[in-house]
Formats: structure tokens, sequence, C-alpha cells
């Protein structure tokens, strides 16, 4: 969502709508804001670059999709003699382990699917939202990976909800009394109550934090971060948190494959101009908020590979905060995809029957050619990106990638056809479960 380079980085009540951070059914929409780097719709601010993982900081990334399997310099430090070891990422720095961690603190899909991805999975203790929520989302890809699986019965949420923001109790830190803290500090900074102070207190009482929430569309961090923020790629954190988990090799191993994945995509595209003119949104009650699919950060990795037209870039509607019918039918997509559409909080099918039974709406070329589809979950970690670059190829190139299936909301990420699939499911499952 938009980031205003003036605030602080605290959480507006239209921020929390824009988000999805509403009540529905009983439950929290995807637990908190965007703009504060957490688990909402991807920005739609003008500033927020396009094309490229550039930064807006102090720090960089590789400005690929690719993985960078190779590493960077700066991750890992061991003494080899004690066991210590030593990670650093952006805000939290360099962060030191006697051992691994056992007990974690989690707040976002992309620290948890990563976990699952390196072996890790069971030691998450807490998710930043429903925990019934986020474990049906993982378990719908993980269908599809034999052995592969998260229990997300007993965790903690974290998020209490708020008349402003997000409410984290501060007790709740000493009660997990967790190894690790596998959340931005930044983020929580922006949190209801808390402050720059806060954050060193558990840092110093209970356990480090590690982790890196506003690399998901390179929006600004509150203030006391800004300086020595870096913004880094999906997979550069992946590794990060590999290491973390002493895992590295099976880190190896997935990027390897991700990155013949981007590659057979991209050498595979049709010519730009038959390239489909594409819509990224939520809808909710009658109203779209749209996302820019080829704006830098995590959140777009698996759609901006796909080098698709932007709809709303090509339109003359310049980018809003939110559209009527009658605005979506000017700029006319060709495709829709919706966010959070996989065993998530939306049922897609349904808004596509209100799409298609609206005098106007219908009129829309991605309503009257059947191409409104649920897309990803833009807080995804390594393996669902995998499920999520393979689906939106299909989505909008089914000539070259092969078509997508029917789904039917609430259902496991659907079975493609062994001759179909854009990557060995086998191969992705013997990592995560260390099977040779």
């Amino acid at each position: 969502m938009a980031n205003d380079p003036s605030t602080d980085g605290t959480v507006s009540r239209r921020q929390w709508l824009r988000s999805g951070a509403v009540v529905l059914g009983g439950g929290l929409l995807a637990g908190c804001s965007s703009g504060s780097g957490g688990e909402g719709g991807n920005s739609t601010s003008r500033d927020s670059g396009a094309g490229t993982d550039a930064t807006n900081g102090s720090g960089s990334n590789s400005g690929t999709d690719t993985s960078g399997a190779a590493g960077t310099a700066e991750s890992t430090q061991s003494s080899g003699t004690s066991g210590s070891y030593s990670v650093s990422m952006a805000p939290a720095g360099e962060v030191s382990f006697d051992g691994v961690p056992e007990e974690v603190m989690v707040y976002s899909l992309y620290a948890t699917d990563s976990m699952v991805a390196f072996g890790a999975g069971d030691a998450v203790n807490s998710l930043g939202f429903s925990a019934e929520a986020g474990g049906n989302t993982l378990s719908a890809y993980y269908e599809r990976l034999d052995g592969v699986s998260f229990d997300s019965s007993g965790l903690q949420q974290l998020n209490e909800g708020g008349s402003s923001g997000i409410s984290v109790s501060k007790e709740l830190f000493y009660e997990l009394d967790s190894d690790l803290h596998l959340i931005d500090p930044a983020l929580v900074v922006s949190f209801d109550g808390w402050s720059q102070s806060d954050v060193t207190e558990i840092q110093s009482n209970v356990a480090p934090w590690f982790g890196n929430n506003y690399s998901r569309d390179n929006t600004q961090p509150p203030k006391p971060y800004r300086s020595d923020y870096q913004y880094y790629t999906l997979w550069q954190i992946a590794e990060k948190i590999s290491r973390v988990f002493q895992q590295h090799d099976r880190f190896q191993r997935l990027a390897s494959i991700h990155d013949d994945l981007v590659q057979r995509i991209r050498s595979n595209l049709p010519p730009k101009s038959e390239r489909p003119a594409v819509a990224e949104l939520l809808f909710m009650d009658g109203t779209f908020y749209p996302s820019k699919i080829n704006s830098p950060g995590f959140g777009n990795a698996h759609v901006r590979p796909l080098q698709a037209t932007d709809a709303f870039v090509a339109s003359d509607i310049e980018y809003g905060t939110s559209y009527d019918f009658e605005q979506m039918l000017e700029v006319d997509p060709d495709v829709i995809l919706h966010q959070y559409g996989i065993a998530s909080y939306y049922d897609v099918g349904d808004i596509r029957n209100t799409l298609e039974n609206d005098s106007v709406a219908s009129n829309i070329t991605a309503v009257q050619n059947d191409r409104v589809y649920p897309s990803g979950d833009p807080t995804q970690g390594p393996l669902m990106n995998l499920f999520q670059l393979e689906m939106t190829a299909k989505q909008l190139y089914p000539d070259q990638f092969g078509e997508w299936p029917d789904y039917s909301s609430g259902d496991p990420y659907p079975e493609i056809p062994e001759d179909e699939q854009l990557f060995d499911r086998t191969e992705v499952a013997n990592i995560a479960t260390g099977n040779n």
C-alpha cells in the first residue's frame, strides 16, 4: 500500500482495510499492514519503483529474481571449535548462536515456510495472525509435497488486534521464552505501544531478533531503522534463515530448482506484444484495491518474473487507493489475479460470480474471458514461491506452460499432471524432509 516517506511506520485503520486486516468469519484477514512490512496486500505507492529489486535504502540486493545461490560474504562466521556461529541480516545485524534455535517466535509466513523448507518447522511456536488460517495456507501447498507438513495446532497468535493497529503483548515474549525471535525488530516498533527501548529490552532479557519484513515491498521502515535498513530478495532472506538453522546445503539445492524454474519461464515467454495486461488486486465490498505487479520486493516474487504488462500502468487511470466497477472497466485488464487466493480468506470463485452477475463488471475483458484467477500469497517463503511461480505462469501464459486447472476455495493447490509440472515435486519434498 502507499507509503508516505514522512510517516513513522505506524499502521492506520485505512491501511488495515487495504491489507485485509478486517474481521471476516471470526478471523483476521491476512494479519497486518504491508505499509508496515506486515502481512497485508502489496504496496501501491507510486514511488515504489518497477521492474527490478533495486533498494530504497542504504543496502542492496541482487537486483534479480534468481536466488543468487552462491551466497553472500556476510552471511556466516563460525568459530570451528565451540560450535558457535553468527548470521547477519539487516536490521538486526550480526546475531550469534551457540546452537540451532529450538524454540522460535515467528510472525510471518515467509519465515515459517523457510523453516519448513530447511527442516525446522517444528521449532515454530507462534504466528502473527490466526495459526489456523496460516496453517491452512501452508498445508494447501504442502499437500503436493510428499512427507512435508506443518502442524499449526497449539501455536500462539501474536496479534491480538487493536483499535488503530497491531497489538502484541510484551508479556508474550517472556511467556514463550524463545531462543530466537524470527521477526523484524523494525516491524515490532510499528506495533501499538512498542518503542525501540522495548525491542532492546526483549533482546537483552529473552532472545535476539532476526527478520526483514520491509523487503516485501521495499517500503520505508519506522524512523529509528531507516538509515541502516537493507532490502533483500526472497531468496536472499531464505539463505540467511537457512544459515541460522545450519542448513545451507538445503538452501543451495532448493535455490537451484528455483533458478531453473525462473530460467525456464523466461526462456519461454511470448513476445511482449502478446502478453496480457494484468491487474493484481484485492476485491472487498464492491471495491477493487490494486497492486503493481512489477514493483520491487518479495511480495511480487511470483509475478514479476513473468514480465507481463501492468493493466493499471497501461491505462489512462493513475494509481489510486481503490476502484469501483466503472473505473475497473475503464482499466479493462485481460487477466485479474486476486491475491490470497489459495486456501486463504478470499473465495475467488464467489468473487468471479459477483463480477459476472454485475451489469458493469461483466463487461471487463478478464471477466468475459473467464480469466479471474486465485493468485498467490505475497508473504510467501521459498516453497510457496515455487508453486506460485508455476501457478502464475499457467494463468498468464497457458499456451506456453499449460492451462491452470479449476480451483475451489479452501482446496489444496490443484494436482498438475506430471508432464505439465514446472518443477519436480519429489526433489523439493526430499530437500524439505532431509531425504537424499
